[in-house]
């Protein structure tokens, strides 16, 4: 349904919505991402505010929850948008690719939720963790393994950084582990990787080099 189909009766909470979402960063993929999802209109060019008038209800409630209320879903899809929208910000005229299939020198092709490309090269890449307990030094291991084997295959020559974001923290010995595994790598500036923990916390990430 688009905007000018929009009932009347929801015309001043969409109005709210597209007055208070239009001050934040929304990254055009999110955007188009969530019309898709939504099955929304959403104009290509314009300024933000254009754009979300463009868009339905359903999809301006769901960015709402998102991003300004920072709800949480039972998929973790709301925090993986946020996650998806940080990394964004850190890489400012970089392609963002969400759900990428990469593979490594070990010839397994790992499904990396976020990547980023600059020049058509690969040069990050990051996974979230929405739900259940703080992220444990076995998943540290497995995200520094996955990280590894891309940057040895084909296509991680220019790989530089691994984030691993997390909305339920971290326990101290991941930390730990994914920083000396970080540190081993540093002799060797052909196979450097910088590896950075993002937690979600007071409805912000806050990222901290290993």
């Amino acid at each position: 349904m688009s905007r000018g189909n929009f009932p009347t009766f929801g015309a001043s909470k969409t109005g709210t919505f597209v007055s208070t979402l239009k001050n934040y960063n929304l990254p055009p993929f999110i955007l188009e991402k969530i019309a898709t999802d939504c099955k929304s209109d959403l104009v290509k060019k314009g300024r933000i505010e254009e754009r979300l008038q463009s868009m339905n209800d359903e999809a301006l409630e769901i960015l709402h929850k998102v991003f300004v209320n920072c709800e949480e879903d039972s998929n973790g899809v709301y925090a993986d948008y946020r996650f998806f929208a940080y990394i964004s910000s850190m890489f400012h005229k970089c392609e963002i690719l969400l759900n990428e299939k990469i593979p490594g020198a070990s010839g397994k092709s790992h499904k990396v939720p976020i990547a980023v490309k600059n020049n058509g090269m690969y040069i990050a890449v990051g996974i979230n963790k929405s739900s259940g307990g703080p992220i444990s030094k076995r998943e540290a291991v497995k995200f520094y393994e996955m990280v590894d084997d891309i940057k040895k295959g084909e296509h991680g020559n220019q790989l530089a950084e691994g984030i691993f974001g997390s909305s339920v923290g971290f326990d101290g010995e991941a930390l730990v582990t994914l920083e000396k595994l970080s540190k081993s790598r540093k002799k060797d500036p052909q196979n450097k990787i910088e590896f950075k923990t993002a937690s979600f916390e007071n409805r912000i990430y806050s990222v901290t080099k290993c």
